[in-house]
């Protein structure tokens, strides 16, 4: 089976979710991919303690409220998001895979204001005509600025070890390896990055515009072994888990998941599949990982792009 290993939501206005609460911490993959990882909440001086453990729904990472150790999946708070079956989940609520390509981007979303490319890394599996993909990055543009979020190619996993590179503007993101630590940018007012985790966990935030939650995670020996992706030594294929909403999406908006969003949408996938796909990869194509050159690429279409910052502050 062919699938794409990230669980991408988004949810417009018209369908609020839950905001995190401020006790939140959340469980990523422990060292060397391990998913029984354990979280210890901290409690009052004379309490005991308590450990957290991801539900099978969600083994890759949850979001755990300390100090009562109640454990949430991602799709409990970000309502696309497919628990325990990672897939696209478009605005109109159906789920779908996108095989995409390795080693090339794809426009993921694209508005006047708001353009996320998502650059796929994969395997070949020679037994099929297709790859095995997953999204490695993204690239995000507002404005007249860039965000990159990348995972780091690894060759053998350690959940000690950050691999997550972020950048805004060309130059590097430096936020603190603590759970908590918050980076907020000088130049757009509501723009921040927190940690989730000490190390591959993040919230990326711009006010009013988007709000993305996302884990490094590697494809783990028992993965591969299961799906036959072809693991080797030299690289475990980290790449995103990720949940994404988006506040203020205008009814032109394209791209694989953005099209799902438009009043005028038509779903043509049989959802009735196991596995329903959606095809016309070419028209999604970018030259590169900023590059708003796709086919139907809306990036830049009206003159009011600089309000995207305003609408942050």
């Amino acid at each position: 089976m062919i699938l794409v290993v990230c669980a991408v939501a988004a949810v417009s206005e018209a369908a609020p979710s839950p905001s995190l609460p401020p006790n939140y911490h959340a469980i990523n993959p422990g060292r060397f991919g391990n998913r029984g990882q354990q979280l210890s909440c901290t409690t009052a001086k004379g309490s005991n303690g308590c450990l957290a453990k991801c539900d099978p729904r969600c083994p890759n990472s949850c979001i755990v409220m300390c100090p009562s150790c109640k454990t949430f999946c991602m799709c409990d708070f970000y309502p696309g998001v497919s628990c325990g079956d990672p897939r696209f989940t478009g605005g109109d609520g159906n789920n779908f895979y996108f095989h995409g390509k390795k080693d090339q981007d794809f426009c993921i979303v694209s508005d006047a204001d708001l353009h996320i490319n998502a650059h796929f890394i994969g395997k070949r599996n020679p037994t099929m005509s297709r790859d095995f993909t997953w999204i490695q990055a993204l690239g995000i543009r507002f404005a007249d600025h860039r965000l990159y979020m990348g995972a780091k190619r690894t060759a053998k996993w350690n959940n000690d070890v950050d691999r997550l590179e972020l950048t805004f503007d060309g130059g590097p993101i430096d936020v603190p390896a603590e759970v908590g630590a918050r980076w907020e940018s000088s130049a757009v007012p509501g723009l921040s990055v927190t940690r989730t985790a000490t190390t591959n966990g993040v919230r990326v935030q711009l006010n009013g515009v988007f709000d993305i939650m996302a884990n490094v995670v590697p494809i783990t020996k028992k993965d591969s072994r299961i799906h036959n992706y072809g693991v080797t030594e030299e690289d475990c294929l980290a790449h995103f888990d990720l949940g994404l909403k988006f506040y203020d999406l205008t009814d032109d908006v394209h791209g694989v998941l953005g099209q799902t969003y438009r009043s005028d949408y038509v779903n043509k996938l049989s959802v009735s599949a196991s596995m329903p796909v959606m095809g016309g990869a070419p028209s999604y194509v970018a030259s590169d990982i900023f590059s708003t050159d796709c086919t139907v690429a809306r990036f830049g279409r009206r003159t009011g792009i600089s309000m995207v910052t305003a609408r942050a502050s």
